[in-house]
């Protein structure tokens, strides 16, 4: 006889239930099922007729779920179905599109790229990586140019091409290995690549030239060994992408948050390394030279820097008050990470709420650097929260050029409208944070990490109703 599994066996009712499918076959139910067994659903309406029978969960409570998540439904189904006339008229008309990206220009369009290619050539001439003819100041460190210098060898064009089919590769690679690592099926896969193709940050990326697929490669890399407990290596992998871009180093605190002191000694370790190599290849002046921008630059108050000190001065207010709001953000996100870290697994969506956190705390956060979080928004899917997933992947589907017609400083109606994606970014952290508690039930206590196969199995959930009524009991932030 063929015994059907419940989602997670660390949850109360799933314990109770097997508990129940042990008695009955002589046997525990496997990790992984297909197919639910019928005993199991039977003996989990038991349970939940129990909890309201006994007061834990009220009748009011539960009609009141229902009707929450109805509406987070409908509210999803209108939002897909928003980016979907979305992109069907930018197909009806996609040479606005696709020119910016096939432009020659690569001076004026494809202007982030423009300065990584001539901080690469600066490189390999031993000359300043700083000061170079680019239209925009190279804020990165000097590892990014280190990296980037095979492309010194070619002229601007050729190599931004190259650099474009690249990116893409490894964006695409990068949401591949994540549905793979979660065992999406090949639908929900093919899905959430064409909401990636969709979206605004991957398009903002491609065409100027930006450098965050890297940065993806690395993060989700990271997070897998996470996930396959492997907190050391996950942590140096970490610490690589931070030494590309310091202003995710918030992410190196988790660990120390969850008392796991070796990864984090490994993650700083991995981070002051890839740092140093970078400027022992350009020269020690480059460390002063970046240190000197990176401190000097100011917040921009453009329509896509989604960070708060970049909120604050769209609304004319001190740059600093949307820092001190920042680090708010991020040090709660950290003290409910370290107060919990017996509920909250490292390898499901605490990483991301950190990484937000750190975003909504940074200076610049452009809207592209959204394509970061997508991993956690699609582990999200296996908690059972797959109409927030869908929200989340949808929402980037619109453009931030839109908001540019508006006046840069006519009003705080204006202010508001050009905050769209910051609002976008402080939904997403809410969604990772909320969802990182209810990654404890799938993860090892033991380890602080993840187990690969509870993934597997939420990844094909139960019938709706015990879906609905499982999270009723289940205890949010």
């Amino acid at each position: 006889m063929q015994c059907g599994v419940v989602p997670c066996p660390q949850t109360e009712w799933g314990r109770e239930a097997q508990s129940t499918q042990t008695a009955r076959h002589g046997r525990t139910a496997p990790a992984c099922s297909l197919r639910p067994d019928a005993a199991a659903i039977e003996q989990f309406y038991k349970i939940g007729q129990v909890r309201i029978a006994s007061g834990a969960v009220s009748p009011e409570n539960v009609a009141q779920s229902s009707r929450v998540t109805a509406a987070i439904r409908v509210a999803a189904g209108l939002l897909v179905l928003a980016s979907i006339v979305e992109v069907v008229r930018r197909l009806s008309n996609p040479y606005p599109w696709v020119a910016p990206l096939l432009s020659d220009d690569v001076y004026e369009v494809h202007v982030d790229f423009d300065t990584f290619w001539n901080s690469a050539v600066a490189l390999t001439h031993r000359t300043d990586i700083y000061e170079t003819p680019a239209k925009l100041s190279n804020l990165n460190p000097p590892l990014v140019s280190m990296l980037l210098t095979p492309f010194a060898a070619l002229d601007v064009v050729t190599a931004y091409r190259i650099f474009v089919v690249l990116s893409l590769l490894m964006m695409l690679g990068s949401v591949w290995a994540v549905c793979s690592e979660l065992r999406f099926r090949p639908v929900v896969t093919a899905l959430a690549m064409l909401a990636v193709l969709a979206s605004s940050p991957l398009y903002g990326t491609l065409m100027l030239g930006q450098i965050y697929p890297m940065l993806l490669v690395g993060l989700v890399a990271g997070w897998i060994a996470q996930r396959r407990e492997r907190p050391v290596l996950a942590s140096v992998l970490f610490g690589i992408v931070v030494a590309l871009k310091p202003s995710l180093a918030p992410l190196l605190l988790l660990a120390a948050v969850q008392r796991q002191w070796l990864p984090f000694k490994a993650g700083i370790a991995g981070a002051a390394v890839a740092s140093l190599i970078g400027v022992l290849v350009a020269g020690p002046s480059s460390a002063e030279g970046w240190l000197r921008i990176a401190f000097s630059a100011q917040v921009p108050g453009w329509v896509d820097n989604a960070s708060l000190p970049g909120l604050a001065v769209r609304f004319g207010l001190p740059a600093e008050i949307g820092t001190v709001l920042g680090l708010a953000v991020l040090a709660g996100t950290l003290w409910w990470c370290g107060r919990h870290r017996d509920r909250i697994d490292p390898g499901g969506t605490a990483l991301w709420a950190v990484l937000a956190a750190a975003l909504l705390f940074s200076p610049i956060a452009w809207h592209n650097y959204l394509m970061l979080l997508w991993p956690g928004v699609l582990a999200l899917i296996v908690l059972g929260r797959g109409e927030i997933a869908a929200i989340a992947l949808a929402v980037p589907v619109f453009p931030v050029s839109f908001e540019v017609e508006l006046p840069p400083h006519s009003s705080v109606t204006a202010a508001v409208a050009r905050s769209f994606y910051c609002a976008v970014l402080v939904g997403y952290w809410v969604v990772l944070v909320r969802g990182a508690t209810l990654s404890a039930p799938g993860s090892s206590r033991s380890s602080g990490t993840a187990r690969s196969k509870p993934p597997a199995a939420a990844a094909r959930p139960m019938p709706n109703a015990p879906s609905t009524v499982t999270y009723v009991g289940t205890s949010e932030p």
